[in-house]
């Protein structure tokens, strides 16, 4: 491998060793040898540990929040956005959110990170929950509510089978009132 590794790439193999090794493995030294590269490569594009950990949050950001919601805002169908929505978080690996949210305990940078997407999911879930025809306060109660379930989920050390997993994701889907 060459040192022809762009910013991208780094925040990717970060993202990468976040979500299997923890916060801790953010460094310059252990990325660099992971990718075969030396860590000059690591400081051309990042002044310091520091700014690469925004640039892996900034990233974990646009997967974990930004695109879902672009992918929500395409579908042609208001009703079927909120289950589309628990469907996909209650099914995806859990690993970096685990990842952020640890790191998040320690770190006031990351935690500032996930205050702000955490109050961004919650005001999108209550915005599609008054598109379907909730009132306001209904809303955002019941995206506040859904959002718990999930970080429950998340967070929890207990898997569910799969048929138990889909019968709780439509029951949930039942409570915030949406269609399925």
């Amino acid at each position: 491998m060459t040192d022809q590794f762009s910013a991208t790439d780094w925040v990717d193999q970060g993202l990468k060793a976040l979500a299997t090794s923890g916060f801790t493995a953010l460094k310059a030294d252990p990325l660099a040898k992971v990718l075969g590269v030396s860590r000059g490569s690591f400081y051309w594009h990042f002044r310091d540990v520091d700014a690469f950990r925004a640039a892996v949050l900034a990233r974990w950001r646009e997967i974990a929040t930004e695109r879902i919601i672009a992918d929500l805002e395409a579908l042609a169908d208001d009703a079927a956005a909120v289950p589309y929505m628990l469907r996909r978080a209650f099914r995806a690996r859990s690993n970096l959110e685990v990842a952020v949210r640890s790191w998040a305990t320690h770190d006031p940078g990351a935690r500032k990170a996930v205050r702000a997407i955490d109050q961004r999911r919650v005001s999108y879930i209550a915005g599609l929950l008054k598109r379907s025809g909730a009132p306001a306060q209904t809303a955002r109660a019941r995206a506040q509510i859904l959002y718990w379930a999930f970080l429950g989920f998340v967070l929890s050390d207990k898997p569910l089978p799969r048929k138990e997993q889909d019968r709780i994701i439509e029951e949930l889907i039942r409570l915030s009132g949406s269609a399925a």
